[in-house]
């Protein structure tokens, strides 16, 4: 069974928290934000995790915390929290009413292209960008979920304190990389390689990467192919894995 609570953390962190590199990506969600004055969104979820969104200049970052936000939304619970991603659950604003507008008329357009990205049409990912775009999101979900599995779910915080400590580097050749960095039974994701990982995932191509998030590839078998290059300490991939299987199943 899903854990609400640990996908309360991945859906902040690692969904929304993608909004940051859409805003990067996707010229459509820059002409979105530019001109706009400066804003920032809190979520604040009861027994769960809490971040703030700025959005300023056409670009996103995420915080965590909600003290500095402009518009405030809160959530009884961490199934209310999921709702609201699933389109269940309309959240009412405990502070910002003035920023209403903002809110249907950029955020929710903004999750909307996040969403057309993260769960595409078959069509669109025939167009080479799009592709590339879908893909690099994906990439980018996939880790910061990675961590927060690895901290929240029970199965992932088992299997993090299997892990030493160090950094993982996962990356796709002439795409994204991103670190995921190992202390004291915990990882924290960020979104660039590291410097000195003691261990490596890196996928060949952004197609293989593709096949391989969705499903259409083992990756077991696709490592014999040298197709996806592991190397360093193996012990900290094989425990990787078992965190990506976790993933897949919260993703699903």
């Amino acid at each position: 069974m899903v854990d609400q609570r640990t996908l309360a953390y991945i859906n902040l962190y690692a969904v929304l928290g993608t909004l940051e590199n859409l805003c990067e990506l996707d010229p459509a969600a820059d002409a979105l934000l530019t001109n706009k004055k400066p804003i920032s969104i809190g979520f604040e979820i009861k027994g769960g995790p809490s971040a703030t969104l700025t959005f300023k200049n056409g670009r996103c970052r995420m915080e965590q915390g909600v003290e500095d936000c402009d518009v405030k939304l809160p959530f009884s619970s961490c199934e209310k929290f999921n709702g609201l991603l699933d389109g269940t659950v309309t959240p009412v604003p405990s502070k910002g009413f003035a920023h209403i507008k903002f809110l249907l008329k950029e955020f929710t357009p903004l999750t909307d292209l996040l969403a057309k990205y993260m769960r595409p049409n078959p069509e669109d990912l025939k167009d080479e960008e799009f592709f590339r775009i879908s893909t690099t999101l994906m990439f980018y979900t996939i880790a910061v979920a990675i961590a927060q599995i690895a901290n929240n779910d029970k199965v992932g915080k088992f299997t993090a304190n299997l892990i030493v400590d160090g950094d993982i580097e996962m990356s796709i050749v002439n795409g994204p990389a991103a670190t995921l960095r190992a202390k004291n039974g915990r990882i924290v994701a960020l979104k660039r390689a590291p410097e000195n990982p003691r261990a490596i995932m890196r996928f060949e191509s952004i197609q293989l990467a593709r096949d391989l998030f969705d499903g259409k590839i083992n990756a077991v078998a696709t490592i014999g192919t040298g197709k996806i290059t592991m190397k360093g300490m193996i012990s900290m991939l094989d425990n990787l894995n078992r965190l990506l299987d976790r993933v897949a199943f919260y993703l699903a």
